[in-house]
């Protein structure tokens, strides 16, 4: 059975597994921003991992460092038993490159596990934490031409408001 869980260092090899899977391409949700490559994955992240994992955990309180232009948000990881199956970000406001491309929610499932219903249920089981934060309506956003994700927004009651520069904007009411 699939489950959301705070991220954790056990899952430490079947994350960099599914890091290596996505050869490069953005993980969204997963909290590694710009060079997504294999070099950065395994020295950066693999290197120290505890404080990768430690770092994703705290962005979720409000005082913690960050960014300009990052928000507190609430990283959890999508696992089936011992194995890492996918990433998700809960941001906690929206600032406002948020409101016109990112949304509340971002996720991604890694590539040997797609296909299989893991984006639809992680989703839907993020809906209610992003409600226990106070997120009156969910923002979820895709690409337009990413048919998988839309129709995962969409199982779980996005309602399409628009399109800007590419990207799909969707409301979900987590009640």
């Amino acid at each position: 059975m699939t489950t959301l869980i705070t991220p954790d260092v056990r899952f430490r090899n079947s994350w960099l597994a599914a890091a290596e899977e996505f050869n490069g391409e953005r993980m969204d949700g997963s909290g590694v921003y710009g060079d997504t490559s294999k070099e950065r994955i395994h020295t950066e992240i693999a290197g120290d991992f505890p404080g990768f994992v430690d770092g994703l955990v705290k962005e979720r309180l409000p005082d913690t460092p960050r960014q300009d232009g990052f928000v507190p948000c609430t990283y959890l990881w999508l696992v089936e038993g011992e194995e890492f199956l996918g990433s998700l970000a809960i941001r906690h406001t929206l600032n406002d490159f948020l409101f016109e491309q990112g949304g509340h929610i971002g996720y991604s499932v890694r590539p040997s596990a797609r296909r299989r219903g893991h984006a639809t249920r992680a989703l839907q089981a993020a809906l209610p934490v992003a409600r226990e934060l106070g997120i009156a309506r969910v923002l979820v956003t895709c690409t337009e031409d990413n048919t998988g994700s839309r129709a995962v927004i969409e199982k779980n009651g996005g309602v399409y408001e628009d399109s800007r520069d590419g990207t799909r904007r969707y409301w979900i009411d987590p009640a």
